[in-house]
């Protein structure tokens, strides 16, 4: 296996000092997360100090870490280790030679991450290589690429943000070919005036594209021209995608199967692609309008997208489906426990509306919402009713404004977390519901998952 770092590469990367040498093939700062032949690179922070965790990364197998003190075990030194961590992240990128797609949004841009993934793994297996999870922030972002092999013909790279400013430092690290926004809702309004302050904030993601690049934005949404004018001083071509007729690449039909699934026939030009996309919901139907265009715009193979796209599964918290075992037989559970807003609850509890049977909703509230926070929440009753919720189970003390909507008009539980949540349910639960689980990921809702379960 061609080693990913060499003591030396990392030494020259960084403007370290190698102790020895040694060849890392993976990397982590996370100690818990480090496995046989990992650079573990020692963080240090309010909190917490990576260098308290040598000893355990190296008994778990690490090869070599980034350090900035004094270790027996192989290393390189520097002055600061998060800068080192993104000059890795920078050599990384300057010696790839193939094609980055950068991903933003307020929702679904680690759905879209996903989809692009295994739409480019289909024709490029192998060569194609993405950040896991959510890391998507100043240390998610700049791992990830540290992570990349040197052979990779083309990278995706989610990036997020909760303030101004912080696209436009990642997106200048990854420097994209193509960047994605895949829609604009009220998240993290906590930190900014209004909605179109969030799209100028995704709009960012443009700054970093390299000469020649594409900018890929939402055509059905209000900040549509907004985010076309912050793309215009960076991207050669814009490309929008969505259900209007006037979108680049757009759904000309998407049809509701018995399986839940969507048949899509979309228009890219004057080429048309028709397609099963396996997972449910209109959002879903925008996620792979948004991922085709990056397909495209990458040069990569439409048709063998349309195939991958069909057999994706679900995504641990974000639309991963399985039965539960209640007294009489079993419920399904929707888990999307990973996190939520406004716009992407009003999206499942649609997805929730299609499925047959007593349906649950498990709701966790939403953070990062501000002032707005109240009626953010108790704007959901409506969603809930026409999704024929018939229990609403809210859980946290910002719910409390919803709970007081759906008063007197359907079944509501209140609690205060997740553990009190998951008695509630399994108390209450049927065989035949259709359960769905979804809040913001500090309410800790995948331990409801975990509790049914699901999960991973």
């Amino acid at each position: 296996m061609t080693p990913l770092w060499t003591a030396a590469e990392i030494a020259a990367a960084t403007g370290g000092t190698a102790s020895a040498d040694f060849a890392a093939t993976g990397v982590a700062f996370d100690s818990r997360e480090v496995g046989p032949g990992d650079l573990f690179v020692a963080l240090t922070g309010d909190s917490t100090d990576g260098h308290r965790f040598l000893d355990q990364a190296f008994a778990q197998g690490a090869a070599g870490a980034i350090v900035s003190a004094g270790t027996a075990h192989p290393h390189v030194r520097v002055d600061d280790t998060f800068a080192a961590l993104n000059d890795l992240g920078r050599a990384a990128r300057a010696r790839m030679a193939g094609t980055v797609i950068g991903v933003t949004g307020s929702v679904g841009k680690t759905s879209a991450k996903e989809a692009l993934f295994v739409a480019l793994d289909r024709s490029l297996a192998d060569a194609v290589h993405r950040s896991v999870k959510s890391y998507n922030n100043h240390t998610g972002v700049p791992l990830s690429l540290a992570r990349m092999p040197r052979e990779t013909r083309v990278g995706v790279f989610e990036m997020g943000m909760n303030h101004a400013g912080e696209l436009s430092a990642l997106t200048r690290l990854v420097r994209p070919h193509v960047a994605i926004v895949t829609a604009i809702a009220p998240a993290h309004t906590e930190f900014f005036p209004d909605e179109a302050a969030i799209a100028d904030a995704k709009g960012e993601i443009f700054q970093g594209l390299e000469p020649g690049g594409v900018a890929i934005v939402p055509f059905d949404s209000p900040h549509r021209d907004r985010l076309i004018a912050a793309a215009a001083p960076y991207a050669a071509r814009t490309v929008t995608f969505g259900m209007g007729r006037d979108a680049d690449v757009r759904a000309v039909e998407a049809m509701r199967l018995p399986s839940g699934a969507s048949f899509v026939t979309a228009k890219l030009g004057d080429r048309e692609l028709s397609f099963t996309l396996a997972q449910p919901g209109m959002h879903w139907v925008s996620n792979a309008l948004a991922v085709l265009a990056a397909v495209d715009a990458a040069g990569a193979d439409l048709a063998r997208a349309g195939l991958a796209l069909a057999e994706m599964g679900g995504l641990s918290g974000r639309g991963a489906r399985f039965l539960a075992r209640v007294d009489g037989g079993d419920m399904l559970v929707i888990d999307e426990s990973y996190n939520a807003n406004p716009a992407s609850m009003r999206a499942t509890l649609a997805v929730l509306a299609e499925e047959p049977g007593r349906h649950v909703a498990v709701l966790g509230e939403m953070r990062e919402l501000g002032d707005a926070a109240a009626d953010y929440h108790a704007g959901l009753a409506e969603p809930i009713l026409a999704a024929r919720v018939e229990t609403a189970l809210l859980v946290g003390e910002a719910m409390a404004p919803l709970a007081q909507a759906l008063e007197a008009r359907i079944n509501v539980v209140h609690v205060p977390d997740a553990a009190t949540a998951l008695g509630r349910l399994q108390d209450l639960a049927r065989a035949g519901d259709a359960v769905l689980v979804k809040g913001s990921n500090g309410v800790g809702l995948s331990r409801v998952i975990a509790g049914l379960g699901g999960g991973t």
